[in-house]
């Protein structure tokens, strides 16, 4: 229901005082627009409603009508009477229309969510100071704010399975579960996975996937992330941390060019754990368990922690005065990556102007899993046409960069992250200086004359562009290892040394009203730190044409909402 592309609005009555909503939203929805919580366990806006929990209970009335004229019925003062049904509803079953009266607040409503409270702790265990849910369990948020206070049952509590392994990366511990069926419908909806499901009756139900199969889909973990309760914890989290001694810091995921917005959680500069955040114009609420992973980069094995020249450790000034020595007068080469921010890459262009380098990009690619691990493994290769470092088809593999070593036309190349033995690029017979920027060793951080350790995407703040063409910022979550400092002041520092009278500063709004200078650029106008939570939408339609711009991606829209939230 819509007008002039906008949604409709209706007037309701909620607890006393006419409000006005959109059309047709869900009651639960609706009330919370106003501040109301109508509590609940089983409704979530992006799934189907099941009403099972019953924990959304109201009362509604509607306008009364004679049945014969369709006149409203009056009062003695004139006003139309209201029909209240004599039961409460759930809320979560339930769509707004113009003239509803709903009491979220009434003795009737207290009453029934005392009752339903009741009901669910029969058989909930009391191990709250052991669950991994505490801190942010909404059974113990309601029942303290909805409940009785006690129970009056005193018989022994049903014993259901504990620690049950549903699949590699979650645990069930079936005591917890109040059946609220989210993870059933989030596997058969969303990912296409019916694997799990209930058996057994009555206070004996229990969650169990089905014969033969388990939660091994890429998705799993989103199952943990629905689960109001404790029953369904992440297995590599479990029992780890406590989650009110965690700082929440807002991030995109770099698995793909999906965007999926992230929140990272850590501790005293230690990332424990990594949990999607709504964005209905990216992700949902969702995103892959795979993603999750990546946090686990940044205390790996194979990080650079120091800088060095040809071998021999050094302080990053000194990598970098090196660097810059070795590129002087050279004709160079750089081999940009799209891991790197906005930021980042308008600066590589600006130093490949300056030095009139060759540029080359290389793509990660892979298979599309039709919801938020796109083909384009990388997080910013769209960063790239709008900073003009490259508008060139990118694949795996360099062929350009080859040719042009075999021929001798650069004698310098600088590396931004990327293994080039795995793009057909052999550096073992080049005898040309190689300045190797990047967060982890490889084949080419090995060979290569200068080595610069940088940031992972934890550690700095900037910007991405997603498949959509979607601008998001993220924030630094934790600080970096000692004595590296941000990729844009290493890329600044490379500029300012290499051109006589260059000033570029590295602070994030100079570079941002830099680059949003020009009336031609999508990133006009644009200030890094007005960037909203859910991002900007720039204009792709520039682009529909280039040949890596995937229509499936670029058009790509939320995934498909049962609910009108």
């Amino acid at each position: 229901m819509s007008t002039n592309g906008k949604s409709s609005m209706v007037t309701i009555n909620l607890d006393g005082n006419d409000v006005e909503v959109p059309a047709g939203i869900n009651l639960v929805e609706a009330a919370g627009i106003h501040g109301t919580e109508v509590p609940h366990y089983c409704y979530h806006p992006q799934l189907s409603v099941a009403g099972n929990c019953r924990m959304c209970l109201v009362e509604m009335g509607t306008p009364m009508r004679d049945r014969a004229t369709g006149e409203a019925v009056l009062d003695e003062n004139g006003v139309q009477k209201i029909g209240w049904i004599p039961k409460p509803i759930i809320g979560c079953g339930t769509n707004v229309s113009p003239g509803m009266h709903i009491k979220t607040k009434s003795p009737m409503v207290t009453d029934s969510r005392e009752g339903i409270m009741e009901f669910l702790l029969v058989n909930h265990p009391l191990d709250c100071p052991i669950c991994d849910q505490a801190g942010e369990c909404r059974l113990q948020e309601f029942a303290t704010d909805y409940g009785r206070g006690y129970s009056r049952y005193v018989e022994r509590k049903n014993v259901k399975p504990k620690r049950t392994k549903l699949g590699p990366r979650v645990t069930l511990d079936d005591e917890r579960c109040i059946l609220c069926s989210r993870c059933i419908r989030f596997c058969q909806e969303v990912v296409d996975d019916d694997v799990l499901g209930f058996v057994d009756r009555g206070s004996f139900s229990t969650l169990t996937c089905f014969p033969g199969k388990e939660l091994s889909n890429n998705y799993s973990l989103n199952t943990v992330d629905l689960c109001p309760v404790g029953a369904l914890t992440s297995t590599d989290f479990r029992f780890k941390m406590r989650v009110w001694f965690l700082k929440e810091s807002p991030s995109v995921c770099t698995e793909s060019s999906a965007g999926s917005n992230i929140l990272v959680s850590s501790r005293e500069g230690e990332i424990h754990r990594i949990t999607p955040r709504r964005n209905d114009s990216v992700n949902d609420s969702w995103m892959t368990d795979s993603g999750r992973e990546l946090y686990k980069q940044v205390k790996s094995d194979n990080r650079l922690l120091s800088a060095s020249v040809s071998g021999n450790s050094l302080n990053l000034s000194e990598a970098i005065s090196s660097a810059i020595d070795l590129l002087k007068g050279k004709n160079v080469g750089i081999v940009g990556s799209c891991r790197s921010s906005v930021e980042e890459q308008y600066l590589l262009n600006k130093l490949s102007k300056n030095l009139k380098a060759k540029k080359f990009l290389r793509g990660h690619f892979g298979d599309d899993d039709g919801i938020l691990l796109s083909a384009d493994r990388s997080p910013n290769l769209r960063g790239n046409l709008v900073t003009g470092f490259s508008n060139k088809y990118p694949s795996d593999v360099l062929p350009e960069l080859a040719q042009a070593l075999e021929k001798k036309q650069i004698d310098a190349l600088i590396v931004v992250g990327e293994e080039l033995s795995e793009s057909g690029v052999d550096l073992d017979d080049v005898n040309i200086p190689v300045i190797f920027l990047g967060t982890h060793q490889n084949k080419t951080s090995e060979l290569s004359t200068v080595v610069i350790p940088t940031l992972t995407s934890f550690e700095k703040s900037g910007s991405f562009i997603n498949r959509n063409f979607r601008l998001q910022s993220f924030k630094q979550s934790v600080p970096g290892p000692a004595g590296l400092l941000p990729d844009l002041h290493i890329i600044v520092s490379l500029i300012n040394g290499l051109s006589e009278d260059a000033d570029q500063s590295s602070d994030l709004a100079s570079i941002w009203k830099q680059m949003s200078k020009s009336t031609t650029n999508p990133l006009h106008g644009i200030v890094y730190s007005k960037i909203p939570g859910d991002g900007i939408q720039l204009d792709g339609a520039k682009w529909d044409s280039l040949p890596f711009v995937e229509k499936k991606a670029l058009h790509f829209s939320p995934l498909k909402q049962t609910q009108s939230a």
